[in-house]
């Protein structure tokens, strides 16, 4: 395969800027095509990004003969249908974070990937970025020792300023989305535990519904025992006064402390040598590092960055936090 030529299904807004202009801006690679249900809207998304076609049904993208990968991005409760018809198609694909709403439709995904033989990456893009590179770095020198504990801790306002704008607010449809703000932020935390930390042994959780505002629970808490004896626990909380409102990781080890936000720009490292704090700035298009490696991966030229099999297993971790199992 030479060219790696896009279709994206569902251009809203998270490829806006996160994405979409990511596949032109990588050597062999190009979005060609774009679809979304509302035409005029897949319309101008093209007409803005100087994309050739544009469709209203996914159907149509798919037949698309000069498409031959897809990025699905539209909510979670249609990825799994998406990505089989794609794949029975030969094509490959790219998937949107949370994979599924759930594990058992992640495995069914992970199935139809063995039974056409084909090529699927998950957008656990913070793999790709500087940062995050730089505190795996850090574990792997040792220099805070043997790690001992991580504690996440996610607590926003009942609007998180976190969150893309969407015009039904379909993130706190649980039918949709598969849960609530959780669902949609937790898998950056969570992928980045397994990226780091290798394969859980058990974990367990629970959530709920504490204001009532939306369907959505709004509160979730939940422990990773990892088989290298690493514990993570973490705390996801989206209904707090906004003077209380925080964004931290904190990897604590038998020699000092790695501390980064995960959706900020520095990590901190605390030490027997000292302290010290490295500023990061992410890329333009924050999905492009991710998306230049998966190119790679389509055209065989290297590894599959994010496997359908590790996103089954985050999948799984967050039904047991939610209490889904």
């Amino acid at each position: 395969m030479n060219n790696i030529n896009w279709g994206i299904i569902g251009c809203g807004n998270v490829t806006e800027k996160k994405s979409g202009q990511a596949y032109n801006k990588i050597p062999n690679s190009k979005l060609v095509a774009v679809m979304r249900r509302d035409a005029a809207k897949a319309a101008d998304y093209a007409a803005r990004h100087n994309v050739g076609k544009s469709y209203d049904d996914a159907d149509k993208l798919l037949n698309d003969t000069e498409v031959n990968a897809v990025s699905i991005a539209t909510p979670p409760a249609f990825h799994l249908e998406y990505a089989i018809a794609a794949l029975k198609k030969g094509l490959d694909v790219y998937v949107e974070k949370p994979v599924t709403r759930t594990a058992q439709e992640a495995q069914a995904m992970a199935d139809a990937v063995k039974q056409y033989n084909g090529k699927l990456t998950v957008a656990h893009y913070r793999r790709a970025l500087p940062m995050f590179l730089y505190v795996k770095e850090l574990l792997a020198k040792n220099t805070i020792g043997d790690v001992r504990t991580v504690q996440i801790r996610m607590w926003k306002s009942i609007k998180p300023d976190l969150i893309a704008n969407s015009e039904t607010n379909w993130r706190v449809q649980p039918e949709l989305s598969g849960g609530g703000y959780f669902h949609d932020l937790a898998p950056h935390q969570l992928d980045l535990m397994l990226y780091y930390f290798g394969e859980p042994d058990r974990y367990h959780g629970f959530s709920l519904n504490q204001s009532g505002v939306n369907p959505a629970d709004d509160h979730v808490c939940g422990e990773i025992l990892f088989k290298n004896k690493v514990v993570v626990n973490g705390s996801w909380c989206f209904n707090v006064a906004e003077s209380e409102t925080i964004d931290s990781c904190e990897i604590i080890g038998t020699k000092g402390k790695i501390m980064f936000p995960f959706f900020g720009t520095f990590v901190s490292l605390k030490n027997e040598e000292g302290e010290q704090t490295v500023n990061f700035t992410h890329p333009e298009h924050i999905q492009q590092p991710m998306i230049g490696k998966i190119v790679s991966y389509f055209r065989g030229e290297g590894p599959n960055p994010c496997p359908i099999e590790e996103a089954v297993t985050l999948m799984k971790i967050m039904d047991a936090f939610t209490e889904k199992e």
